[in-house]
């Protein structure tokens, strides 16, 4: 085994172990929580070790780094996440290798996804991303859609070709009323999923949580935990 397999397989473990003390602790079971890992400035061989170990679940934030690595690692039985802001001018390329993407926030980006996705002949699975940091602009600092503007978002997404509503995703708020109150924020988004599913019993994916408060998420009943650091190390410097 090489040393950065070695590396990572230590700190897989390491996050495994979180994960499962706080299923246990809120009363839940560990296949409950999907781990995706996030590996954003990382090379395409951490995606192969990653997948050495059995991870089958990773995500990315920007097209121009993540598309050369998801053909780099198109031989691999990996789900590819798109986390980031994305832009619509982008949305062909992300459409070719995303199987999720994460950051549904408006409907002219629905209108994009749907259309390449139809054109590539796949189904995208979408989740809305919810700014629980949103201003009177209806967007949050990080992206993301007002809660009030979750229904007619998903109704969107629901009624669009190539396209699967499956769930909500928020990032903890750096500002605002749930800014270091990770808890609440993730309990709060269990609440906008509960109304959620109500309409689209189907949109089941809670993607909150990442490397510093993964415990909080699963406390509060996600099923999607985002982590990099704490498995891949701390990010080299881009640029």
């Amino acid at each position: 085994m090489t040393d950065r397999k070695t590396e990572i397989a230590a700190n897989l473990a390491k996050v495994e172990e979180r994960i499962t003390a706080a299923c246990n602790a809120a009363g839940r079971t560990r296949d409950e929580v999907t781990l995706i890992v996030v590996t954003k400035t990382y090379p395409a061989s951490d995606v192969r070790i990653l997948s050495e170990l059995g991870v089958r679940h990773v995500a990315e934030n920007r097209d121009q780094d993540a598309a050369p690595k998801a053909a780099a690692c198109a031989d691999l039985p990996l789900n590819w996440h798109f986390v980031g802001q994305l832009q619509t001018n982008k949305v062909r390329s992300v459409v070719s290798y995303a199987n999720f993407v994460q950051s549904v926030d408006r409907a002219r980006l629905v209108t994009a996804l749907s259309r390449e996705a139809v054109r590539a002949g796949r189904e995208v699975g979408c989740l809305i991303q919810v700014a629980l940091d949103a201003g009177v602009s209806g967007r949050g600092e990080r992206g993301g859609v007002a809660p009030e503007g979750i229904e007619e978002l998903a109704d969107l997404v629901a009624g669009a070709p190539g396209l699967r509503l499956d769930g909500l995703m928020t990032v903890a708020p750096l500002t605002g009323e749930y800014a270091g109150r990770e808890q609440a924020a993730f309990e709060r988004l269990m609440d906008l999923s509960t109304d959620l599913r109500r309409a689209h019993p189907a949109a089941t994916m809670v993607s909150a949580g990442m490397s510093v408060d993964l415990e909080q998420a699963v406390a509060a009943g996600a099923t999607h935990v985002r982590v990099g650091t704490a498995v891949l190390g701390v990010r080299p410097r881009l640029g």
